[in-house]
């Protein structure tokens, strides 16, 4: 027997969800499938697990290093096991919240439902999912939505199909590879944002860290003065980070692998009790049936779609992490669930909304976090813009000396006839928070002079944009309180 929706949705992570409750909105049906845990990758193996353990390892770092003259330093004891078991409950109870309490109820026809087992398309308006238990349900919607968002990345390296290897999963409790006791070491592969987060938070644990990138440079479409600063303040608490490292060979089990690699010119080997590879992401693309169906992929395995997250076929939508993107900006928990309500619009309302990704802040959890938003200086000279750029320590912000944590800069990119602001990268505390003001600015077209004019809380890690703005013409490190 066919189940007939509105809307047929493939997966049920914040970018499914978000479509089916503007289609519950809209007075229209939806079913979401799921193969593997209600509420994907964020909920069950990413933003939230890692930010929960990100954070303890901060206070037990912070209090070993309180920065304050007059504060003895402190050891707490790690007990590693208890601190997966109040994760995996903080997941729990958050998923129930956030998800398994707004499906169906059987109370409203127009409610949300998910469909679980493995979904894959049998025709343009069909899909068949197996359940676990081998049985198989057909689902028809008149519109449908592929967001089956992404997974990790495995490079081609000679040997790690046969060693035992971590990936950013490593924090859920739905697989079989989740880490209850703290390794001695753990190399990792790659110098992205998942590497950079995990590799501190474990060596804030006690865990000796190595961390090998193949670019020149930690974060490589970052500011550079960004990843610079990083690198050494990583450095700076023990974590080994190794660039223009090409692993060649992997070798090992799972309680010893080795790495074979070459560090520039020369021949390297790393010894390490876990192996993690954080090298990127993928969309979901695979054994979905879209090639059978007529879906056109992107050459790295992504769904194209147009403007409107529409694909080649008129009725079927994508929204996600599914559809790529050329950034790792777009492929965030936000940016799919925001495209989420507009594909669904869309499709049930025919709103013809357009996606607009000009200005997505986002945020990498370090300590402190790295926060950016717009063009970074070489894209826009790319782009051919004539653009100018300032950079500051974050030793020159009053809130910064004040707490004792001056470590950091910020960099503001300006179009130079204008002084409109392009671009803003900040690494220093708060700056995940901060960069919604540079956010904001941005998306209504704020110049350099709009910063300087807006009186800021003093002092507060804020003021670092207004600093940033008055450095394009003055000396911020001779300045009087609140940045006059």
């Amino acid at each position: 027997m066919r189940e007939r929706y509105d809307l047929l949705i493939l997966g049920s992570g914040a970018t499914a969800f978000a479509a089916a409750a503007r289609a519950r909105e809209l007075g229209k049906t939806a079913m979401m499938t799921e193969a593997r845990t209600l509420g994907g990758t964020c909920v069950n193996r990413g933003c939230l697990p890692s930010k929960n353990l990100i954070e303890a390892a901060r206070r037990v770092y912070e209090a070993a290093n309180p920065r304050y003259p007059g504060l003895a330093p402190a050891q707490l004891a790690v007990d590693f096991p208890a601190l997966i078991a109040q994760k995996d409950a903080l997941i729990h109870d958050y998923r129930d919240q956030h998800y398994t309490s707004l499906l169906r109820n059987g109370e409203d026809e127009a409610d949300v439902a998910v469909a679980y087992g493995h979904a894959i398309l049998v025709d343009p308006h069909t899909a068949e999912v197996t359940a676990p238990d081998g049985r198989v349900r057909r689902l028809s919607g008149d519109q449908v939505l592929i967001a089956t968002g992404s997974s990790p990345l495995m490079p081609q390296i000679p040997g790690l199909a046969q060693t035992p290897y971590l990936t950013s999963d490593l924090l859920t409790s739905d697989e079989a590879q989740e880490l209850t006791e703290l390794p001695a070491s753990l190399l990792i592969l790659g110098g992205g944002y998942i590497a950079l987060e995990l590799g501190q938070q474990f060596a804030r644990f006690g865990t000796a860290v190595t961390i090998l990138e193949r670019s020149g440079r930690l974060l490589n479409d970052y500011e550079p003065e960004i990843s610079l600063a990083l690198a050494d303040l990583l450095r700076g608490e023990g974590v080994q980070v190794v660039t223009r490292a090409q692993a060649q060979r992997v070798t090992g089990d799972a309680t010893s692998v080795h790495v074979q690699a070459r560090v520039g010119a020369q021949p390297q080997e790393f010894h390490t009790a876990r192996l993690l590879v954080a090298t990127g992401r993928r969309p979901n693309t695979s054994d979905l049936g879209l090639e059978q169906v007529g879906v056109r992929l992107t050459q790295e395995g992504a769904v194209r779609v147009d403007e409107y997250l529409r694909t080649n076929i008129p009725h079927i939508w994508a929204v996600g992490d599914v559809i790529g993107r050329e950034t790792e900006s777009q492929m965030a928990t936000p940016v799919g669930a925001h495209d989420g309500g507009i594909a669904a619009e869309n499709a049930l309302a025919e709103a013809n909304r357009m996606v607009d990704h000009t200005v997505i802040p986002r945020a990498i959890f370090t300590d402190p976090p790295v926060a950016v938003v717009g063009l970074t200086d070489r894209e826009a000279n790319e782009r051919g813009i004539e653009c100018q750029c300032s950079t500051i320590p974050m030793s020159v912000v009053p809130r910064a000396g004040a707490i004792h944590d001056t470590r950091g800069v910020i960099k503001m990119v300006l179009e130079r006839p204008t002084k409109r602001v392009l671009g803003v990268s900040m690494l220093g505390m708060n700056a995940s928070e901060v960069i919604h003001e540079a956010a904001m600015a941005l998306r209504f077209g704020a110049t350099a002079d709009d910063f300087i004019e807006l009186i800021h809380v003093y002092p507060t890690m804020a003021e670092a944009l207004k600093l940033a703005a008055l450095s394009f013409t003055k000396d911020v490190s001779k300045l009087s309180c609140c940045a006059s």
